[in-house]
């Protein structure tokens, strides 16, 4: 990482991020993150549920297989991850939902 990054320096991400806002403008919008941490990575957050997440991971072509389940706050949340390369940036997808509360059975927890 240089500690002068200009603006230039996130071009291949910038890049990304506006192939992405052309090609897929009719799916959900996602938080998105650009950082001089690591220029050349595209990341695309989805708070609002998995549903989301699975959309865009079905058009951008990454195989289910690709995806990382894990949970974080003990449980209570769920996360995909899942990574591509797109238009030369490192596309990092992330997904977030509650994790459902236990069903009960019988009328008990």
């Amino acid at each position: 990482m240089s500690e002068n990054l200009m603006l230039g320096g996130l071009a291949v991400a910038l890049r990304s991020l506006r192939l992405l806002a052309v090609d897929f403008s009719h799916l959900p919008a996602p938080d998105v993150q650009v950082s001089p941490v690591f220029p050349d990575r595209l990341e695309l957050g989805f708070h609002r549920g998995l549903p989301d997440f699975e959309v865009w991971r079905e058009a951008l072509g990454i195989s289910p297989d690709a995806v990382v389940y894990r949970e974080q706050g003990d449980g209570r949340t769920r996360v995909l991850k899942a990574s591509a390369d797109f238009a030369g940036s490192a596309l990092e997808l992330t997904g977030y939902s509650d994790a459902c509360a236990p069903e009960l059975i019988g009328g008990a927890a």
